[in-house]
């Protein structure tokens, strides 16, 4: 099944090249698969999987081992962000 992947600030980074300037990428994952999973594939650090949205609805921590994303989805990922 097909969903939109997005990763957003120093994220991007881990995106294949093609997708890097606009950080979004249509990526083929299996029935099923979990947000944890996707994190897992493509490696990302743990401490820096802060916000996560599916379909703009916020996933808390506890929920990405076993929320299973459907055809068509768009998964969100941003890091941690310092301001002020």
């Amino acid at each position: 099944m097909k969903i939109t992947f997005k990763l957003f600030a120093m994220l991007t980074d881990f995106l294949p090249a093609q997708a890097r300037a606009g950080n979004v990428m249509e990526l083929e994952v299996p029935p099923g698969a979990t947000i944890a999973q996707i994190v897992e594939q493509f490696a990302l650090p743990p401490k820096l999987v802060h916000l996560v949205l599916v379909n703009g609805t916020y996933v808390a921590p506890e929920a990405r081992r076993t929320h299973a994303l459907q055809e068509g989805d768009t998964l969100a990922i941003w890091p941690p962000i310092a301001g002020g």
